[in-house]
């Protein structure tokens, strides 16, 4: 039996490989988007409290 058959993924062609390495690359750039707003919602908060003696 072949690999890709014995997974459950199907006979996808180069096709459905690049589908999913773009898909999967868009995933981290959202996680990392979403990773860095965090920590400058994080930042700018306390730099409004005074936290760091510059607010």
């Amino acid at each position: 039996m072949r690999r890709n058959l014995a997974f459950g993924a199907g006979a996808a062609g180069p096709m459905g490989r690049s589908i999913s390495s773009v898909a999967c690359l868009a995933f981290v750039v959202a996680l990392a988007v979403a990773f860095w707003a965090g920590v400058v919602w994080i930042a700018q908060a306390l730099v409004d409290t005074g936290y760091f003696g510059l607010g």
